[in-house]
């Protein structure tokens, strides 16, 4: 909201500063971190500092420190200098006496309430403004109760503030009752500070040493001090129903039972170290002992026998691998499954292909995971029912989660409901990322990433209440053939995977499409294309759509015959091929017949400024064609001429045939995909020799390689990536239908 004062503020510095700390801000009357950056080269600049920062670093505090170790009335060098003062403190919300560049009774009186605010008074007592408060006031935090913040964890910012400004390395933290990373690092740091850390070691991280040395100080009913005060400001900012306290009576210790109960930990009642260790970290004590793990390690019979001795019951395997080579074992292998189940031990299924970066996350590929994730699932023989956990392996902001994984869970929930609510829906990533999935209504459980204590979405956040697995330690267990890395996890019994398979489904050859699944094939991608603003109908001018849904799908049903054919001479799926035409019927416009009519033009009258043109039911250009048909001859993989890409004459007579003869266009579809794995420009695909055999394709490609595969053959399209992308879930679909009825 704008307010006249704070747009003073922005005028003052902007005016007496703007020319010599080189920046301006602009003059909005709200406070933000580029007026807080401005005052603080302001101070800079008046302390004689040269080198000019936004940040109010090591080198401002110390020479604040040296030269002014309290501003007051007295010490206050300048009147602009105390306008920096009253400028920060209206941003801040306080009275700063109209910036009449005196220290006088207002700009005490509100130095005063904002060093009450942040809990600082008793420390530090007066008026005065001393150096770390100085570095609070311009920040953009809030030292009153926010909105979304309770009493009882601005009682603990406030208490951690007082007690600990006076150390090295600490800094005042938001007094707004809302848990942040800075409210969590300044829990432990006073965890530390009491356990005898000098400043320069205590650091605010949960590490070994202050691991050993806060074992020997369990806290139980009856006990009172410090630690008792440590640990319910722990129970505090994971928010537990308990207020900061020094005495540890009965209902603090019924409060820690509730808790232990529900991050399964020993019911005791006492704050021991393993309940300290949960309350100051997501990982907490990683020496305990896990009933559930996740690998990238194949389940052997040798390594089932080490993850029983372990005490393991229930094991996380990956559904896909995203890497033919890197991570070999990363996926289900054959036959694993019946291993697990035959060893007594039970699997949760994850799906995960890239999913480390927020660029990966979106509706369309939320609607390509949730249907590709059923297929895999089908095909390792999970059972309907079974909980599949989506993963989200990145730190995600809230602004990222809103924008991205908010869309890409909605997307996997809707292709689950397509496919008819086989499976359930999980979540793997940070607290923050599980809590609001599910908030959202788009996951029933939660795999939760607290190995690392760092990320935003962990730090000072609560376990989910649906929480699953909660990942902790990486170990190696076993010896020998035994032997794997795997990550422990604590189970709390709302997910136990599966104990028992169906028969998998092997990669088998296509067959013949089963005609009684058209209408819910057509319906299937009717739904996603819509969802992804392609109606079956639809488009104005040049960008009006020529084939519908319906007649796309007709068109490759006529072809069904020939596509099962290609499928079978090079091991080809016959997905790649569907995929490939639906995409480039449903992409054919108004744009693209008058751009086919000015190459009959070129060829025929000399008239059309066009050459060459992608047509036909496969949008396929002439030269492309003849490259992937002369690339195959010369593989052995087909027979026919050579032809010249550079003579008009075979250009036109490849043209003519792509853009009238459909079958023609569906077996060059077949040879582009051919050529896609070898030859055509962009290298090979990583490992080139795994996606071919001599004579042949594979029927087993990963997600990876049919997603390079489909963005290569539409090479030509300046908007391959944004195609390629929306393109992947219509695969997923055509092979929903094509393995049922190769399985049937």
């Amino acid at each position: 909201m704008r307010n006249a004062m704070v747009l003073k503020a922005q005028r003052f510095v902007n005016s007496v500063y703007g020319s010599r700390i080189g920046t301006t801000v602009e003059e909005t009357g709200e406070a933000d971190w580029a007026t807080m950056y401005a005052l603080t080269r302001a101070l800079q600049y008046e302390l004689g500092i040269t080198a000019l920062s936004d940040n109010f670093g090591p080198t401002t505090l110390a020479t604040l420190t040296a030269k002014y170790p309290e501003l007051d009335a007295d010490t206050v060098p300048s009147p602009d200098f105390c306008r920096v003062i009253q400028a920060g403190l209206y941003c801040k919300g306080y009275d700063g006496s109209d910036l009449d560049g005196t220290y006088g009774a207002r700009t005490r009186a509100a130095v005063t309430k904002l060093k009450t605010d942040m809990g600082v008074e008793r420390a530090l007592p007066g008026a005065a403004l001393t150096p770390k408060v100085f570095k609070a006031l311009l920040t953009m935090d809030s030292y009153v109760l926010g909105g979304s913040g309770t009493r009882q964890v601005r009682e603990v910012q406030q208490w951690l503030n007082g007690r600990c400004l006076g150390r090295q390395d600490f800094f005042a933290v938001a007094c707004d009752g809302r848990v942040s990373r800075d409210t969590a690092r300044a829990l432990v740091l006073g965890v530390q500070y009491e356990l005898g850390m000098a400043d320069g070691t205590a650091n605010g991280n949960f590490g070994p040493g202050t691991q050993s040395a806060l074992r020997s100080h369990t806290v139980r009913q009856g006990d009172q001090g410090v630690y008792v005060r440590l640990f319910s400001a722990g129970m505090v900012v994971n928010r537990r129903p308990v207020a900061l306290t020094d005495s540890f009576d009965s209902y603090l210790a019924a409060a820690v039972r509730a808790f232990q109960n529900f991050v399964a930990l020993p019911v005791t009642g006492d704050g021991d170290f393993a309940t300290f260790a949960s309350l100051l970290t997501s990982y907490g004590d990683q020496s305990r002992q896990g009933k559930a793990c996740d690998t990238i390690a194949k389940i052997t019979p040798e390594r089932a026998a080490t993850l029983r001795a372990a005490g393991v019951a229930y094991v996380g395997r990956y559904l896909t691998n995203p890497s033919a080579t890197s991570l070999p074992e990363k996926a289900i292998q054959p036959g694993e499954l019946a291993t697990i189940a035959r060893h007594g031990l039970r699997c949760f299924p994850i799906y995960q292909t890239v999913n480390n970066d927020a660029s990966d996350f979106d509706y369309v590929a939320g609607r390509t995971a949730g249907y590709a994730a059923v297929n895999a699932a089908l095909d390792h023989g999970f059972r309907k029912g079974t909980r599949i956990f989506f993963a989200v392996d990145f730190d995600a902001v809230d602004a990222e989660i809103t924008a991205n994984v908010l869309p890409h869970f909605k997307g996997v929930k809707e292709a689950m409901a397509d496919s008819g609510h086989p499976y359930e829906i999980g979540v793997y990533g940070s607290r923050n990322v599980c809590a609001r999935v599910g908030a959202a209504g788009c996951s029933t459980a939660s795999f939760v990433a607290d190995m690392s204590p760092g990320f935003d979405g962990n730090a000072g956040r609560p376990l989910p209440g649906d929480w699953a697995y909660d990942q902790f330690v990486i170990r190696t267990l076993g010896s020998g053939d035994g032997q794997l890395e795997v990550d422990v996890d604590i189970a709390s019994g709302r997910d136990t995977g599966q104990g028992a398979f169906d028969r998998p489904r092997p990669a088998v050859p296509d067959v013949a499409f089963d005609t009684r699944r058209i209408p819910a094939l057509r319906a299937d991608l009717s739904r996603y294309m819509r969802s992804i603003g392609r109606p079956d109908l639809g488009g104005v001018g040049s960008e009006a759509r020529l084939y519908t849904n319906a007649q796309s799908v007709e068109a490759i049903q006529d072809q069904d015959e020939l596509i099962t054919e290609l499928s079978h001479t090079y091991s080809m799926r016959k997905a790649l091929i569907q995929t490939v035409v639906y995409w480039a019927m449903r992409d054919y416009s108004l744009a693209d017949q008058a751009t086919g009519q000015q190459v009959a033009d070129h060829h025929l009258t000399g008239s059309g400024s066009v050459k060459d043109s992608p047509t036909g039911i496969g949008e396929i250009g002439a030269g492309d064609a003849i490259q992937a048909w002369n690339h195959c001859i010369g593989w052995g993989w087909t027979t026919g001429d050579h032809r010249d890409p550079g003579k008009d004459a075979d250009l036109w007579a490849v043209w003519q045939r792509l853009n009238k003869d459909n079958a023609f266009s569906v077996r060059t579809a077949a040879l582009i995909h051919l050529w896609g794995t070898r030859g055509r420009p962009g290298g090979q695909l990583p490992p080139g020799d795994r996606v071919t055999t001599p004579r042949s394709m594979r029927l087993d490609l990963a997600e990876f390689e049919i997603t390079e595969l489909l963005r290569r053959y539409r090479a030509w399209d300046p908007d391959v990536e944004a195609q390629t992308h929306r393109s992947l879930a219509v695969y997923q679909i055509f092979e929903k239908y094509n393995s049922i009825a190769r399985h049937a």
